[in-house]
């Protein structure tokens, strides 16, 4: 990663500052020592995405307002608590104190602002129109934090549930199975096979209880490693895209997060080609990105941008009759947009639809687990009471 310029490349009129002059100092004894600075959060992303929105929107203000930019970074810098982000805002003015694009800044913190970040930023800067680019980025991503927050709220209540019932079940089948097991052993009858599989279960957890709390460890892992191959990842992927219910929802989110983008960087003056190409890259589904990856391959060919998405079969005759219309109007960036309005609109729709369905399926199933235990139980109970005379 680049380094922020050593204060010593600053004019020396201007007076030190104690917390600006941190990373600059750091800067230069990397030089003498030919090691790079580095914040502290690098290798890893510590930066919430609610502190960048912030962030954005608040620079996009000040740019707006006719501030100079260092000046406008230099009063974040002031607002921010000290920690990883107050580092890499220091840097970034420092660098761009010292005559670096704003863009050029950001991009030595790939960790903090993706490609689209810096490149519409870049577009902003060629435009002369840094401060509406800004505002565009915050209301991207204001819009991308609303749809992820809606996401982990509706999956809420469906995980409560499922967590209450396991622990439920795990309780009975250590605590209460091992009882009745005791209890039906002073009997002389013979055992249904349900109740034999019961006890055999309830055994096993009792026994080997480490192994039970280890494998979803050892599953996840796992899972994690297999994912590392592409060809494994790719069909995961293309699976839940074939998964009733979610499957529409993973896709329109998808779509409505291609449209916006691709939208956005057209209108921010990014050229269609590059624009692709980071709509790719900011794609979590790589049956999605194959297809977009398609589109940009067919551009560079002299196509249209309506015709491959058709054939792609990924994304549906609305979206590419909207987009042929946009590209036949010469308003592509606006119809993209549009498509984005439409679809977020669904996501909702097909979210509330997808856990409406999803609530009854776990109640019914956990009532089924619940239920063959309780059955289970009860059967023998049932065959003793058979069993004794009739007087007794």
């Amino acid at each position: 990663m680049p380094v922020p310029k050593p204060a010593a490349a600053k004019p020396a009129a201007k007076a030190p500052r104690p917390a600006a002059a941190r990373p600059a100092a750091a800067a230069a004894a990397a030089a003498a020592t030919g090691k790079t600075w580095k914040p502290a959060l690098f290798g890893r992303r510590t930066i919430s995405t609610k502190a960048l929105t912030d962030f954005t929107a608040q620079l996009a203000t000040l740019v707006s307002a006719g501030l100079p930019l260092v000046r406008c970074l230099r009063v974040l810098e002031g607002q921010l608590a000290s920690g990883p982000f107050k580092q890499v805002v220091t840097a970034v003015a420092d660098d761009v104190e010292s005559g670096a694009p704003l863009s050029d800044a950001l991009a030595k913190y790939p960790q903090v602002f993706d490609r689209l970040y810096v490149n519409m930023v870049r577009a902003g800067e060629a435009g002369g129109v840094l401060g509406t680019i800004l505002q565009r980025l915050a209301e991207f991503a204001r819009r991308r934090d609303r749809i992820t927050a809606q996401l982990k709220g509706a999956l809420t209540y469906p995980l409560v549930v499922m967590g209450f019932a396991a622990i439920i079940v795990l309780f009975v089948m250590i605590f209460v199975v091992p009882k009745f097991e005791s209890i039906l052993a002073n009997f002389d009858v013979p055992m249904p096979l349900p109740t034999l599989i019961i006890m055999s279960i309830s055994r096993f957890l009792v026994g080997y209880w480490y192994i039970v709390l280890a494998l979803p460890v050892v599953l996840f892992a796992g899972f994690r490693l297999a994912l590392r191959s592409e060809t494994f990842a790719r069909r995961m992927d293309a699976f839940v895209l074939r998964i009733p219910k979610l499957g529409d929802v993973v896709r329109k989110t998808i779509v409505a997060r291609f449209a916006r983008t691709l939208g956005t960087l057209l209108q921010s003056g990014v050229p269609i080609l590059e624009a692709l190409a980071i709509v790719k890259n900011a794609i979590p589904n790589r049956v999605l990105e194959e297809a977009v990856g398609h589109v940009h391959d067919s551009i560079r060919e002299g196509e249209s941008v309506a015709e491959p998405l058709g054939e792609s079969g990924v994304f549906d005759d609305v979206v590419v009759n909207m987009i042929d219309v946009g590209e036949e109007t010469g308003q592509l960036d606006a119809m993209l947009l549009r498509i984005a309005d439409n679809f977020d609109f669904e996501v909702d729709n097909a979210v509330t639809s997808f856990f409406r369905t999803l609530e009854p399926v776990i109640i019914f199933f956990m009532a089924i687990v619940v239920g063959s235990i309780v059955v289970s139980l009860f059967l023998p109970i049932v065959r003793i009471m058979q069993s004794m005379p009739a007087g007794g």
